[in-house]
C-alpha cells in the first residue's frame, strides 16, 4: 500500500468519525450501562476519594465507589474498618449484569455503624467512666436520642434508645439513671447475666451527648470502645435499587430501629424494597434489632397502630398487604433475593426479617445464633428468622441456634418451603407458623429444642422431620388472613384459622433428653379433634351442618400415615398406620471442633415401618387456598432425598436420614460455617 492509499483511508476514517461520533459514544454508553464493558474499582484505607479507584490508586470509602458503579461493575474492598453507611446508588441490569460489592478474597473487611470513642474520664475512683461526645459525630441521626418504638413492640417501664456502647465488640445494657450505672444489678431475663452488669446511661443535649458507663475492671482508654452512630451499614436510602451482590464483608454495630410487619423494616444490611439481591458469605452482628431485612416499605403503612391508637395491628396488616399489592408488590418488582452462607449473631430482634419483601427468595446455608439474648425489650416479631407473606420462599440448610424462636412464619405462607434445617436450643419453638392457609411444606428438618412446633395455621405438610420437642396446635377463628393465586401475589380472598388440613407423613417424634414440659409426650395428639380425610368428608359436613354451623366451627381434616413415635410419644388418634415405641431415641447434639454431631439410638422399628415416597400428588390440594405442594416454578415435588442429600428408596426411612440402622448412629449435621 503506497502513501496515497494510506492517506485516503485515514482521511475517510476521520470523516466517518466526525460524522458519527455521537452515535459511537452512544453505543459505548449502551455497552457500559448494560454491563458489557465492566469495570472493577478498588477501595483501601490507604486511598483517597479523589483517586480514580484503580488498584494502584484506590478510593478511600465504599460510599464513593457506590456513586460511580454501574451495571456489570465490581468494587473490591481491601482490609480495614470502614465506618460508613453504604447506600448503593445505582441498580444492576439483571441477574447476569449485576453490581458487585465484595471484600477482597482472604482479607478482613469491616463495615461498622459505630465510631471509636476515646477520652473517657474516670469518676471518683470508681469503675464508672464518663465521656462527652459532640453531636457532630452523629450528624442528623443520634441513636442516643432516638427511642426504640413501633407496632408490636411490648410496652416497657423503661424507654430504651437505639444507642449502644461496645467494649471489645460486646454490647452494654442501657439503664435509665446514673445511679443504676454506679450500682449495677443483673438483668434477670438476660441469657448472659454477667455481661448484663456492664451498663450505660446517656443524656443528650443540643450540642453534645454525655455517656456514663460501668467498665468494671477495664480502662476504656486502653481498650476498643465504640458507640453506634448510624442506622445501617449497607442499606439503600432509596427503594428499587436492584440486582446488587454483597459478598464477604463483616458488618456490625448499627443502630437499627424495631422492624414490625406494619412499619418500614430496616436492617443492618438489606435491599430496601428491591429485587434480585445476593447477600452471601458475610458476617453480621450486633444490630440493635434486625441483622438482614428483606422487609416492608414505608408507603404501605408505617406504624399507624402505634401512631393513631385506633385500628389494631391485625387490621393494619391487612391494609398494608392490600396497599402494597395495589402499588406493585409482585414478582416483577420485588423479592427474588438470595441470602446464603452468612453468619449472623448478637442481634436483638431477628437475624433475618421481612414482610412481603422476601417473596420468591431463597435463604440457605446460614448460621444464625444468639438472637435476642439481652432481652431488655420484647415484642411479637422476634426470632432467628421472622417472615411475613413469604410467598414461594425456600428456607433450606440453615442452622438456627439459641434464638428466642427459630423460624417464625406469619401470614400468607403460600408455596413456602422449610427444608433441611437444623434447630437447636431455641426457647419458644423451633418453628412457629401462624395464621396462614398453605400450601406450606416443612420437610427433612431436625427440631431438637424443648418446644419444637407452634402451629396456629392450616394447610401445612410435615414430612420426614425429626421432632424432639412439644407440638402445639391452636386455632384462631377470629383472625381472617389473605390467601393468593399460586406463585403470585394476587389476592383471592381472606378466611379464618381453623387448623387442620395438615399432612403428617414419615416423621419421627421423640423427646429431647432433659425436657421438663408437661406436654412432652403429646406428640401429634393435639390434632385429635380433626378427622382423618376420606373421600366426600367435606360434602358430608356441608350436608349435615348447612344453616346450623358457622364457618369458624368447620373442622378441617388431616392426611396422615407412617409416622414413628419413640419414647411413648402419643400419635394422632386417627392415623391409619404408624409405630409407637417406648424405646428412648435419646437425640443429643455435640460440638466436636468445627463439626456438629447428632447422636441417635434407633431400635428395629426404624427398619420395619412401612412407608412410601411422598410427592405433590400424595399431598393433594389445600382446602382454602386450593394450592398444590410444588416447587416455586410450578413443577411437582418428590421428596426422594434426605437431609444429607442421600437418595431415598421406594420405601424410605421415616425421619430426615435414609442411611440409618438399628443401634447408635452418629451423624455430622453441620461443619464449619455451613451444612455438611
Amino acid at each position: 500500500m503506497d502513501f496515497d492509499e494510506t492517506y485516503n483511508i485515514n482521511t475517510k476514517f476521520k470523516l466517518f468519525y466526525m460524522k458519527n461520533r455521537a452515535l459511537l459514544f452512544a453505543c459505548v454508553g449502551i455497552l457500559v450501562c448494560n454491563g458489557l464493558i465492566a469495570k472493577e474499582y478498588h477501595v483501601a484505607k490507604s486511598g483517597s476519594d479523589t483517586n480514580p479507584g484503580t488498584v494502584e490508586a484506590p478510593f478511600l470509602t465504599i460510599s464513593k465507589a457506590a456513586m460511580v458503579l454501574n451495571a456489570g461493575d465490581t468494587v473490591t474492598v481491601h482490609s480495614g474498618t470502614y465506618r460508613e453507611w453504604v447506600s448503593p446508588r445505582n441498580s444492576g441490569l439483571n441477574r447476569t449484569s449485576r453490581i458487585v460489592y465484595r471484600a477482597a478474597p482472604g482479607e478482613d473487611v469491616w463495615i461498622k455503624g459505630s465510631e471509636e470513642i476515646k477520652g473517657w474520664v474516670r469518676q471518683r475512683n470508681s469503675t464508672v467512666w464518663k465521656v462527652v461526645v459532640p453531636n457532630s459525630v452523629f450528624g442528623d441521626f443520634n441513636p442516643f436520642a432516638e427511642k426504640l418504638w413501633g407496632d408490636w413492640l411490648d410496652k416497657n417501664p423503661v424507654t430504651y434508645h437505639l444507642g449502644e456502647v461496645f467494649l471489645n465488640g460486646k454490647s452494654f445494657y442501657e439503664v435509665d439513671s446514673l445511679s443504676k450505672v454506679r450500682n449495677p444489678q443483673e438483668f434477670p431475663d438476660s441469657k448472659n447475666k454477667a455481661q448484663s452488669l456492664y451498663q450505660w446511661y446517656a443524656e443528650v443535649g443540643d450540642t453534645e451527648t454525655v455517656i456514663w458507663a460501668n467498665f468494671h475492671k477495664y480502662n476504656p482508654n486502653k481498650e476498643l470502645v465504640e458507640i453506634n452512630a448510624r442506622p445501617a451499614c449497607f442499606f439503600p436510602k432509596e427503594q428499587g435499587v436492584n440486582y446488587i451482590t454483597v459478598q464477604g464483608f463483616k458488618m456490625s454495630q448499627a443502630a437499627v430501629q424495631w422492624a414490625p410487619p406494619t412499619g418500614v423494616q430496616k436492617g443492618l444490611l438489606g435491599p430496601n424494597w428491591s429485587k434480585g439481591w445476593i447477600i452471601e458469605g458475610n458476617e453480621i452482628s450486633n444490630a440493635k434489632c434486625s441483622g438482614i431485612s428483606l422487609g416492608k416499605d414505608f408507603a404501605s403503612g408505617n406504624n399507624l397502630w402505634t401512631l393513631e391508637q385506633s385500628i389494631v395491628g391485625f387490621n393494619r396488616e391487612i391494609e398494608s398487604v392490600i396497599k402494597a399489592w395495589r402499588m406493585g408488590w409482585n414478582k416483577e418488582n420485588i423479592g427474588s433475593h438470595v441470602v446464603r452462607n452468612n453468619v449472623i449473631f448478637d442481634c436483638e430482634q431477628t437475624g433475618i426479617c421481612g414482610h412481603m419483601g422476601a417473596i420468591f427468595s431463597v435463604i440457605e446455608n446460614n448460621h444464625i445464633y444468639d438472637i435476642h439474648t439481652k432481652r431488655q425489650f420484647t415484642g411479637a416479631e422476634i426470632g432467628c428468622i421472622k417472615l411475613h407473606a413469604p410467598i414461594d420462599v425456600v428456607v433450606k440448610d440453615n442452622w438456627l441456634d439459641n434464638g428466642y424462636r427459630g423460624i417464625w412464619l406469619d401470614w400468607q405462607c403460600i408455596g413456602t418451603r422449610i427444608t433441611g434445617n437444623l434447630f437447636t436450643n431455641n426457647d419458644f419453638y423451633d418453628i412457629m407458623i401462624e395464621v396462614t392457609h398453605g400450601p406450606c411444606l416443612i420437610d427433612n428438618n431436625i427440631l431438637l429444642s424443648a418446644n419444637s412446633v407452634n402451629n396456629l395455621s392450616q394447610g401445612t405438610a410435615w414430612v420426614h422431620n425429626l421432632i424432639g420437642g412439644v407440638v402445639t396446635v391452636r386455632p384462631i377463628p377470629i383472625r381472617y388472613t389473605p390467601y393468593h393465586e399460586p406463585h403470585s401475589t394476587d389476592i383471592i380472598g381472606l378466611t379464618s384459622i381453623l387448623c387442620g388440613d395438615e399432612r403428617l407423613y414419615n416423621n419421627i417424634l421423640t423427646v429431647v433428653p432433659g425436657s421438663q414440659s408437661e406436654h412432652k409426650l403429646d406428640g401429634f395428639s393435639p390434632y385429635d379433634s380433626h378427622p382423618e380425610y376420606k373421600e366426600g368428608i367435606y360434602q358430608e359436613m356441608n350436608r349435615t351442618s348447612r344453616g346450623s354451623v358457622q364457618s369458624k366451627d368447620f373442622t378441617l381434616a388431616m392426611y396422615t400415615g407412617a409416622n414413628l413415635y419413640y419414647d411413648g410419644v402419643k400419635p394422632y388418634a386417627h392415623e391409619p398406620y404408624n409405630i409407637v415405641s417406648n424405646h428412648a431415641l435419646a437425640p443429643t447434639i455435640e460440638q466436636r471442633g468445627d463439626e456438629v454431631v447428632l447422636k441417635l439410638n434407633f431400635d428395629n422399628n426404624i427398619s420395619q415401618l412401612q412407608t412410601q415416597i411422598i410427592d405433590t400428588e400424595k399431598m393433594g390440594v389445600t382446602f382454602f387456598s386450593n394450592g398444590y405442594f410444588e416447587n416455586p416454578d410450578g413443577t411437582p415435588i418428590t421428596l426422594n432425598t434426605d437431609y444429607l442429600g442421600v437418595s431415598r428408596g421406594d420405601a424410605p426411612k421415616a425421619g430426615p436420614f435414609e442411611n440409618v440402622v438399628p443401634g447408635i448412629q452418629e451423624i455430622v449435621v453441620w461443619k464449619g460455617h455451613r451444612k455438611q
